[in-house]
This record gives structure tokens, sequence and C-alpha cells, in this order.
């Protein structure tokens, strides 16, 4: 067995004096106080991450789409079959995907990143370059991985993070592709918030009934394998994640290593989120949630990381699309942060 997860260190929060001064500097807009609601509080998170007042305009934000099928779609517990998984790959990797649009719009760039589809290959080196294996377990019966498998997961979403800021990313936004994926992010967030299976089971991709009443039936099952881990990340990314929720976890939590915001996208990306502040405490503070989808997993999870979604539409596709929705309204903050006159500079007085 290889060794352990490689430590990530102790995370300090965003610089506190940028963000005094960016907040000094809010006050001092040609606005009242407050005026501008959440784009203030925003535009000093962004200020405190950069450590620089007043922040730059995002120049490199990347989306990296992890895709990974899970043994557990066999159960009935997706609308769609596995095979799609592959096919979704094949289209982001054309540019006619959601992501694809929707990062055109934002201003960003894709990624798509093949960590364990089921494929006999993956569609092309660059695709697969950190694949772990075809497929992770049934977690209704089977663990998702090894335990060398989910430490090289882990390790992949850390060299992809490292990959990404190395290349010029300013800010990391995280997606996720995979048919039956909602069933392990669901069993993580549970497991980690301590909540009933029949409180945060969704609808996924669109089942029925009794779709819904096997897909909470291979959550109970596999919740019953974790009871006594809910403060071991690792354990429970093994047991009930798979390798595409591993390497997403390593990828949030070395982009705060790393001092690079991010923004966290559906269901399945902030239950891999949750993960990785259990291997990189603090690690939230770099985090910002792009918005709150329909599955109610979402909304224990976020509580729970004490985030509040930029935007609420009601989505639930995830490949980064909600996280891409709410960038623009982030640009805009550190817009108005960066370039509004203030009170001094437009020569008013009563500021």
């Amino acid at each position: 067995m290889t060794a352990p997860v490689s430590y990530f260190p102790a995370l300090a929060a965003p610089d506190p004096q940028t963000s005094a001064a960016a907040r000094d500097r809010q006050d001092r807009l040609t606005k009242p106080r407050g005026a501008l609601g959440r784009l203030e509080e925003l535009s000093v998170w962004v200020a405190a991450c950069q450590g620089l007042c007043p922040p730059r305009q995002f120049e490199r934000a990347r989306v990296v789409v992890f895709a990974g099928d899970h043994g557990v779609a066999t159960a009935g517990v997706s609308a769609y079959p596995s095979a799609v998984t592959a096919a979704m790959v094949t289209n982001i990797d054309g540019g006619g995907a959601a992501v694809n649009v929707l990062a055109t719009v934002a201003d960003a760039t894709v990624r798509i990143a093949d960590i364990a589809v089921d494929t006999a290959q993956p569609l092309s080196p660059a695709i697969g370059a950190h694949r772990i294996r075809r497929s992770s377990g049934n977690i209704a019966v089977e663990d998702a991985l090894s335990p060398d498998e989910v430490v090289e997961a882990i390790e992949a979403g850390r060299r992809i993070a490292d990959e990404e800021v190395d290349a010029g990313a300013d800010l990391l936004i995280a997606g996720d592709m995979g048919i039956g994926n909602t069933t392990p992010a669901t069993t993580l967030i549970a497991a980690l918030t301590d909540t009933e299976p029949v409180a945060v089971v969704g609808r996924g991709t669109g089942i029925d009934d009794a779709g819904w009443a096997r897909k909470t039936a291979a959550v109970r099952d596999a919740l019953y394998r974790t009871r006594g881990l809910s403060a071991d990340s690792v354990a429970l990314l093994r047991i009930c994640g798979g390798a595409d929720l591993a390497a997403m976890a390593g990828f949030c939590a070395q982009a705060a290593v790393r001092r690079t915001p991010l923004l966290l996208d559906g269901m399945v990306v902030t239950a891999a989120a949750l993960a990785a502040e259990g291997l990189a405490p603090g690690a939230k503070q770099w985090w910002q949630a792009g918005h709150r989808s329909t599955e109610p997993a979402h909304a224990v999870a976020l509580q729970h990381l004490g985030l509040q979604p930029i935007v609420e539409l009601d989505m639930h596709l995830g490949e980064g699309s909600g996280a891409l929705v709410a960038l623009p309204v982030l640009r805009a903050a550190v817009a108005t942060l960066a370039s509004m006159a203030t009170f001094e500079e437009a020569g008013i007085s009563g500021g």
C-alpha cells in the first residue's frame, strides 16, 4: 500500500489587512454604504484572496470538469445509462455542452479530466492524464476505491490544481460529469453531516418514485459501512465516494493551499468540498458557492460549510454550470471595487 495522502498544511485565511483595506474603500465609494449588498462582501473576499486592494479582474478563470462513472448506476439510481458519461466527455471536449456555452459568456475556459469513466481507454491522452480506474465501485455493496486508489485520486486532483495555477489560473471552478454521481455525493454529505438519507436524497437526473426508493436504499446501505468514520474524509471517499469525488476534494483543497479563489458548483462538487475541508481545515475560506441546486443535500452541505450561494436559479445540471452563471456576478463585484470613484476622487462632499 502507498503512504497516506500527502500532507495539506494548515491554511490561513485570505489576507486580513487587505480585507480591511477593501472594506474601507467600499465605504468611501460614491454610493451609500452597503448599497451594493452582497457585491460588496464578494469584492472584499476577492481582494483578500489576491492580497491586493483594489483587486484585479480575473484574467484566466478556469473550469475543470471531473468525469467519472459509478458502479451504483447499475442499481437503477439514475434516469440515464452510464454510457452517457463518455458521450458527454466527447461533447464537452467538442465544445457542445452547457459548460462550454456558459464559459464563453463568463470569459472562462474549460478542461475535462477523465478520472474514472467507464471506457477501455480515455478519449485522449490529455483528457486521461490523471485517470485512476475504469468506473468506481458500486457503493451499495462494495467500497468505491481501494486504499491505494483513493490516495492516487486525491493526489490527481492536487496535481491538476497545481497545473492550472502554474499555468496562470487566477480563479478555479470545479465541475462534475458522471451518471450516478449524485448517489455517492449524497452519501458523503449524509455521512459528513450526520443526516438521515430520506432528508437528503434527491431526484438527480429526474428519477421516478421507484428510482428514488432504490437510490435511498443504496445510500442507506453505503452509509452502514461508514459508521464511526464521519471524521475521516479519506476513508469516506474510499468507501462511499469515488475516484472523481476524491480528485475533486484534492483539487478544492489544493486551490486553497495555492491561495487561489475557487467557485463551487452544485451538489456533487460541494460534497467533495465537504471532504476537502476535512483534508485541509480552513480551505473553505478560499471558496464561494456559485449557486444552490434543487438537490436537498446541496443545501445541507452549504449550511455545514457556512457558504451562501451567489445565485439560485433552480439549476441541477452539474458540469460547473451554476458556478459559471455566478462568475459574471463575481466579476461585477470586482469591477465595482476596482473602478468606481471614491467620494474624494469624485470631488463629492459628505461621503
